[in-house]
Order: C-alpha cells, then sequence, then structure tokens
C-alpha cells in the first residue's frame, strides 16, 4: 500500500511507504495519479506529469459521455478498465463530498 498526500488544489505531493505525520492518505499504488507522480520523480518532468493527469481526467470525461450517449457500453470495456474507471468514479466523488475538488478551478 501507498500513502500519499495532496496539497489544497488535491494533487499529490508526497508518497511514501508509511504515512509521516497527518493529512496522509491511502492510495492503491496502480493509481493513475500516483503513476504519474512516481513517474514524474523518476523523469524530473513535473510539466508532463501534470499533463499526463490532466489528459487521464479528459479521457474519463469522454468515456462518460460516450456511454452517456449509448455509443460504446461501460460492459464493452475490458474488466481491469471497468474496475479502475469505478474505483476512480468513487474516489472523485468523494473528494467532492469533502469539497477537495473546486469544480471552479477548471478541473475537469
Amino acid at each position: 500500500m501507498v500513502y500519499i498526500k495532496r496539497d489544497e488544489q488535491g494533487r499529490i505531493v508526497a508518497a511514501g511507504h508509511e504515512p509521516d505525520g497527518p493529512g496522509w492518505e491511502q492510495a492503491a499504488g496502480d493509481e493513475p495519479e500516483v503513476a504519474v507522480f512516481a513517474q514524474a520523480l523518476v523523469s524530473g518532468d513535473q510539466g508532463l506529469a501534470a499533463s499526463d493527469l490532466a489528459l487521464v481526467r479528459v479521457l474519463e470525461d469522454v468515456i462518460d459521455l460516450l456511454v452517456e450517449r449509448s455509443v460504446i457500453r461501460f460492459t464493452d470495456l475490458p474488466a481491469p478498465a471497468q474496475e479502475k474507471l469505478n474505483a476512480r468514479r468513487s474516489a472523485r466523488a468523494s473528494l467532492r463530498q469533502l469539497n477537495l475538488l473546486d469544480d471552479d478551478a477548471g478541473v475537469i
């Protein structure tokens, strides 16, 4: 299990195998945000990593739109993709309930 810490905008700013004080949360190591953060640390390219994360959010929204308009069925997606999308939907819904995501700040 991985522990992450977010800034005021909900971006990951730290990660570790154990929480290092208050404000840390558990996250699955295969979550796209965690993977992008880790890749940015390895590559040193924060700009591209942030762009990748934004693109992940856009793709989630595009998939939702295609399903909503009956262009594709959610069940047409491979099971691992369905699981990951459902996990991200749940995580984003939780963050919205806690008002940690600012919908007015351009977050898609």
